[in-house]
């Protein structure tokens, strides 16, 4: 029969493997958010389809056929197009612009122009994951409150979902708080 010492021992064992467990998101979070390595902004535009989202307030009334389109302008900034179909089956469009701060990682402004030298009015837009062949990439920024899943077809298959989901944990994004758009019907 074990002693009280080693069955204290065991539980503040137990308690403090509990205790790290938890505190392993909130660690995962403060830590920096990592990006791609190379990011070929001549592949990279085009039309995207939203595959997943963490659900968000700009996108609250969106319900399907969700698509980002970028296009580079002459001055080396990114025009953004931002559309989806709402419930009652109209579209709804935004228009924006997209600035490079460093490879890989841009800045996205969707308020007005003249607004633009104020640094709220940008949101942090980095790529952190991307097919080789540009078939799929993955969006975030660094507080991880945002996390788009974008693909060059409508559908993705299950597979690949998968495997790019279950990478997000090593960096600091849960999963399972994802929206899945509904494929587009064939």
């Amino acid at each position: 029969m074990p002693d009280i010492k080693t069955s204290v021992m065991s539980i503040a064992i137990a308690l403090a493997s509990c205790a790290s467990g938890i505190a392993i998101g909130p660690v995962l979070a403060a830590s920096p958010l990592p990006v791609v390595q190379q990011l070929d902004l001549r592949r990279y535009v085009g039309q995207w389809y939203e595959i997943a989202r963490y659900p968000n307030f700009f996108e609250r009334m969106c319900v399907g056929d969700v698509t980002a389109t970028y296009a580079r302008n002459l001055d080396g900034t990114i025009s953004v197009v931002n559309a989806c179909r709402k419930d009652d089956g109209s579209m709804v469009r935004a228009e924006g612009l997209a600035r490079i701060v460093a490879p890989a990682k841009l800045q996205v402004r969707f308020a007005p122009s003249w607004l633009g030298f104020l640094p709220f009015v940008w949101g942090d837009y980095w790529v952190i994951d991307l097919a080789p062949d540009y078939a799929y990439a993955v969006v975030g920024e660094p507080s991880r409150d945002y996390l788009w899943i974008l693909a060059r077809d409508p559908r993705m298959d299950d597979a690949t979902y998968a495997r790019i989901t279950a990478g997000l944990a090593a960096l600091g994004y849960d999963a399972g708080r994802l929206l899945r758009n509904p494929a587009p019907e064939r």
